[in-house]
């Protein structure tokens, strides 16, 4: 019997056991509809011909999410063991032997991975993933949890009514053991909201949420500062949460129709993962990490995507910074070590070592990558105090090997080098922390999370909980990025400025032209020199652009806003500070 069992369970998957314990990348594609879903496009294609389509689109790992079912996933399984019951009776005939051989081969080469596409409150759709081997009956419970009614359970509608919001989704799939993907995040019934006219604090909590794990989005391929890996790669302070980007087809066919067909087929958008073993526990390993270069759009073996040059082609932020060389001579160790600090001081980031920010550069390399490693960490531990956590390895890119520094945000804030020079971030720059900016650090509370400011109590699973209603964002809203002198006043010839950082609306105080680091300085010389006269600002509304300035890849604008009687001018920022009402005045300037 026991013998008999073992033989009926080996069709459904690969084993952790049997596979291959070196890292390699493999090919997956976690967005998969089948028959089980209402709206799948084809008629008379069986759960054998998705698996040979995903062999043919050289995948490794699968997931089949039909519309808030799991009945795909159950019939795969139970025409399985429909044939294994045949075998053991020996009443197999000649084509039942033929696919029952079939579904063996492929399942052995192919990880096949259950789920659903859960449409939650307001529309928005959420991935679960679990273990090959999770009942059917776990997968309805959980569903039944989330409030899909019984009688659409095996339905496969993406439309339910009403049922629990996303948050509550998050935790219940999270809690079960899924891994949780905010599907097509970017486009139609996708969690950041794009082209919705409301967004604010609930946008912010549906993509930072600690029990989200994973984006998937359609324009992973693109380039550029508006796509959303961009968007959500933790520059923004309001969005401090880096977040892993993947992509998958949303398959509802076979194949593509045409080039041009919008629904796509099995294996149009892949993303590759590096893993230990294709097995769903190393899968979630990935995706719940923090190690976003362990995942990749796959755009087939001619054009393999390296993570350190689209790093340089994203360029330097607040939360990433390039160093051609990790030298003692020329102050170069001592820059990096300026970076350690300053992230560590922020939102974390990650630190690139041998290779420079400019993406048409050849990459310099650190030879004895090992060794820097080592020296780094000895360094580092030495010089910061608190001893901040990082995370130091290597990455190749043209076939050059940099170093990765991947510094966590502090617990222990602030963070000095030899503990008297705090340093502080401020996008592509490190600066020494003025007083002001210490005293932050220090009474800033450790514990205080995005996570615990935005969200409402939880309720019992099972239980609806009150939902997040969105509620109208502000027509135009400061922008996030630059900075802002708010008041002036001249003492014994000297002017003394406040200043307001507008990533965190902190306030400085007595910042005078001589003690203002370069934005301070550049935005205090046009507000003593330079500063415009309202008649004279060429309005468009309530805002307008009154400067743009580039220089290699960067840009900074320099812009005003009316508030009644008030007008606001802001200097020195950038893209990623801008929603799309400034997005908007500033292509119409360009």
């Amino acid at each position: 019997m026991s013998n008999s069992r073992s033989r009926r369970r080996k069709p459904r998957g690969k084993s952790p056991s049997t596979s291959p314990t070196s890292r390699q990348w493999r090919r997956m594609d976690l967005h998969l509809h089948t028959p089980g879903s209402s709206d799948y496009q084809e008629n008379n294609v069986s759960y054998l011909d998705i698996l040979r389509q995903a062999e043919i689109r050289g995948l490794d790992i699968i997931a089949f999410t039909d519309h808030n079912t799991a009945a795909g996933f159950a019939a795969m399984r139970k025409e399985v063991e429909r044939l294994l019951w045949l075998e053991e009776l020996n009443r197999l005939d000649p084509e039942e032997k033929r696919r029952l051989d079939e579904y063996r081969r492929l399942l052995d080469k192919i990880l096949v991975l259950p789920g659903f596409e859960f449409t939650a409150t307001f529309g928005f759709h959420i991935l679960g993933i679990f273990p090959q081997d999770t009942p059917i009956s776990f997968l309805e419970h959980l569903l039944l949890t989330l409030r899909v009614p019984l009688e659409s359970l095996r339905k496969g509608s993406a439309t339910v009514g009403a049922t629990a919001d996303v948050l509550t989704a998050y935790r219940v799939i999270n809690d079960a053991g899924g891994i949780v993907i905010a599907a097509h995040a970017n486009s139609s019934n996708g969690v950041a909201m794009r082209g919705l006219d409301f967004g604010g604090q609930t946008r912010i909590a549906y993509t930072q949420d600690p029990n989200l794990h994973v984006l998937e989005v359609t324009d992973l391929e693109k380039r550029g500062p508006y796509t959303t890996r961009r968007f959500f790669d933790g520059s923004k302070p309001e969005y401090p949460r880096a977040m892993r980007c993947i992509q998958g087809s949303d398959a509802h066919r076979l194949m593509r129709e045409s080039a041009n067909a919008k629904s796509l087929g099995i294996g149009d958008r892949v993303t590759e993962i590096l893993l230990r073993e294709a097995s769903f526990e190393a899968l979630a390993e990935v995706l719940k990490g923090n190690d976003l270069s362990l995942t990749r759009p796959y755009r087939g073996p001619a054009n393999p995507i390296d993570f350190v040059q689209l790093a340089r082609e994203e360029g330097e932020s607040i939360v990433q910074s390039f160093h051609a060389s990790i030298a003692q001579r020329g102050g170069y160790q001592n820059n990096v070590l300026r970076d350690v600090c300053a992230m560590a001081n922020g939102n974390g980031g990650t630190i690139y070592i041998g290779v420079s920010a400019n993406p048409k550069e050849t990459p310099v390399g650190v030879r004895d990558h090992s060794g820097v490693i080592d020296r780094l960490q000895a360094i580092i531990s030495n010089k910061v105090t608190p001893e901040p956590v990082v995370h130091i390895d290597n990455l190749p890119s043209q076939g050059k090997q940099i170093v990765r520094i991947t510094v966590q945000p502090g617990p222990e804030k602030p963070y000095a080098i030899d503990d008297n020079q705090f340093y502080i971030r401020d996008d592509t720059e490190t600066s020494l922390a003025v007083r002001d900016e210490i005293v932050r650090l220090v009474t800033a509370s450790p514990e205080a999370t995005l996570s615990e400011e935005v969200l409402p109590p939880l309720p019992p699973i099972g239980q609806l909980p009150p939902q997040i209603t969105p509620t109208p964002t502000k027509v135009v809203e400061t922008p996030r990025t630059g900075v802002e002198i708010v008041e002036s006043e001249k003492r014994e010839g000297t002017y003394y400025h406040t200043v307001r950082d507008l990533r965190n609306g902190n306030l400085i105080k007595n910042v005078t032209r001589s003690s203002a680091r370069k934005l301070w300085h550049y935005a205090i010389t046009k507000v003593e020199d330079d500063k415009p006269k309202p008649a004279k600002i060429d309005w468009q509304g309530n805002i307008a652009v009154l400067d743009v300035r580039k220089k290699n890849d960067n840009i900074w604008y320099d812009l005003a806003m009316r508030e009644g009687d008030t007008i606001h001018y802001f200097y020195g920022v950038t893209d990623s500070g801008l929603n799309d009402n400034w997005l908007a005045l500033i292509e119409k300037a360009q």
